[in-house]
């Protein structure tokens, strides 16, 4: 196309056309719209929708497949639209790509990137972590990798295939690592609704009531931020062994490794009942003169956490209202690009209080080797 300048895409855009409406392909860095031709593959249609989105310089070269001819690439010349970005021509095994301007501690540089299928036996032989494709829980135990390996591999996002979740036991525990959103709010609204009505009702003083739960609702935001912080962000105080690592990984390093999992992103009931109960015995104590009060607080604050889930699977998974368009992008900043900053989930505030707020600067172009 003489006289023009043809644009250019990122890996996850070419990504995106990968239907029959819409058909993009790429060899090396040039990017391809064969949409017109897919009903008029040889082959079929199907064949070639196989690889949309994808690089197709293999597959044109196999023998077993058939080795395409000359006028094969003559057409696809003919279909050129554009070009990966030359700082992004070669792209990684995590989404990323060489000479791509990228965030040194996650490899990414997009919210976008975060979705980019990650190719498991690429990503498995380049960086020798975990292989997507075999339960995670038993690779991490019998591993021996080192601590300051482990953070910096599970800090690099990646995205297993088709968006379904990664193998994590391989057993018959592996539904109970899973748990769909709708779950929080049908197992714990009822009892803290009940709780509510209990408390209220011993309490007999409706603003009294009203001012002990909404402390109790209050006071989550502050636990959330504490717990995020300092308990799911506990990266220079971790044990460098095993058994510490894989706690890590389980409450939440599993999280930033696969931040998209949509399964694996609230929390199952069972481990909310383990981390909920010292604040059972904490708000008990606190209002030791007022079991109602106790009650109120309490159910408060589990609101405030039902609240939490569901706002963070939200921001992971739904397209939202503007006020929370932009606490989505300072969310999934802390994913791609600052997992030491951006600890506030439901808001900022605490952040802001804190100190640590993100603020990020342009990503950098790093080469890869």
């Amino acid at each position: 196309m003489p006289g023009q300048t043809l644009p250019t895409f990122t890996p996850a855009e070419v990504e995106s056309h990968n239907s029959a409406k819409s058909c993009y392909v790429t060899i090396g860095s040039k990017v391809y719209d064969i949409t017109s031709f897919v009903d008029d593959h040889p082959g079929g249609g199907d064949l070639v929708l196989e690889y949309a989105g994808k690089d197709v310089t293999e597959i044109l070269r196999d023998p077993v497949s058939h080795t395409h001819s000359e006028s094969a690439y003559e057409i696809l010349e003919d279909n050129l639209v554009g070009f990966i970005g030359s700082e992004s021509s070669s792209k990684c095994a995590n989404g990323s790509a060489n000479g791509k301007p990228v965030y040194a501690s996650t490899g990414m540089s997009t919210a976008e990137d975060l979705s980019v299928e990650t190719d498991a036996v690429q990503d498995y032989q380049k960086h020798k972590f975990l292989d997507l494709n075999k339960p995670l829980l038993m690779q991490l135990w019998n591993s021996g990798f080192s601590k300051e390996f482990y953070l910096e591999q599970v800090h690099r996002p990646r995205h297993y295939k088709g968006g379904d979740s990664a193998p994590l036991f391989g057993n018959f525990l592996e539904p109970l690592s899973k748990t769909a959103w709708y779950v929080v709010p049908i197992v714990w609204l009822p009892p803290v609704l009940y709780g509510t009505y209990l408390g209220a009702s011993g309490l007999g003083r409706a603003p009294a009531a009203a001012a002990y739960w909404l402390f109790g609702f209050f006071l989550w935001s502050l636990i959330e931020y504490l717990m995020h912080r300092f308990l799911f962000h506990l990266d220079k105080y971790l044990p460098d062994n095993r058994v510490g690592i894989t706690l890590h990984f389980l409450l939440h390093g599993i999280h930033h490794y696969l931040p998209m999992d949509k399964y694996r992103l609230v929390m199952p009931p069972s481990l909310f009942v383990i981390l909920a109960t010292p604040f059972w015995k904490l708000a008990h104590t606190v209002f030791y003169y007022n079991w109602n009060a106790a009650v109120l607080a309490y159910c408060g604050g589990v609101f405030g956490y039902i609240c939490y889930d569901l706002t963070h699977y939200f921001l992971h998974h739904r397209n939202l209202p503007s006020y929370y368009k932009g606490l989505k992008k300072y969310h999934l900043e802390h994913h791609f690009a600052d997992y030491d900053n951006g600890f506030g989930v439901t808001s900022r505030f605490w952040d802001w209080v804190f100190g640590t707020e993100l603020e990020l600067p342009p990503p950098k172009v790093l080469k890869t080797q």
